[in-house]
C-alpha cells in the first residue's frame, strides 16, 4: 500500500506578492545605488555587490530546497526501491 504525503504548494497570490516584494526591492537598491552622490567606482562596486547578493540567495534557497526534499521520506524510499531494482538487476 502506498500513501502519499500532501504536497504543500505556495498560493498564487503569495507567489505574486512574493515576486512583486523582490522586484521592488531589487529596484528600489539598484535605484539608489545610481543616484547616490558618490563617483562611479564605488557605485559600480555597490551594483556588483547588490547582483552578487542576489544571484546567491537565489543559490542559497536552491541548495536549502533540496536539501528539504532530499531529507523527505517519500524521497528516500524511492530511493531505496530503486536501490533494490538495480541490485537486482546487476546479479
Amino acid at each position: 500500500m502506498s500513501t502519499s504525503e500532501p504536497t504543500v504548494r505556495a498560493s498564487t497570490a503569495y507567489y505574486v506578492q512574493s515576486a512583486i516584494a523582490f522586484a521592488v526591492a531589487f529596484a528600489s537598491t539598484l535605484g539608489g545605488i545610481v543616484y547616490l552622490p558618490i563617483s562611479p567606482w564605488p557605485r559600480a562596486f555597490l551594483a556588483v555587490c547588490t547582483l552578487f547578493l542576489v544571484t546567491s540567495c537565489f543559490g542559497l534557497a536552491k541548495v536549502i530546497r533540496d536539501t528539504h526534499e532530499s531529507q523527505q521520506v517519500r524521497n528516500r524510499i524511492d530511493e531505496a526501491r530503486i536501490e533494490q531494482i538495480y541490485a537486482s538487476t546487476t546479479r
